[in-house]
């Protein structure tokens, strides 16, 4: 059963992070908004690195 995540966390949590981190980071930019700018940093480095650490335990 500890399988049934693995697409959550490997594929549609790392895209919708990514995304709105970009979207964040654009926004935050154009508007010289440096909240925005860094909650954007975070989701986007959140989609890049938090399926490594997630699927770490979920195949153990």
């Amino acid at each position: 059963m500890a399988f049934a995540g693995i697409t959550l966390f490997s594929h549609i949590l790392p895209v919708i992070f990514g995304f709105f981190g970009v979207l964040l980071l654009i926004s935050g930019t154009l508007d010289e908004n440096k909240y925005k700018f860094s909650i954007g940093i975070v989701l986007f480095v959140l989609a890049a690195i938090l399926p490594y650490i997630i699927l770490r335990f979920l195949l153990l």
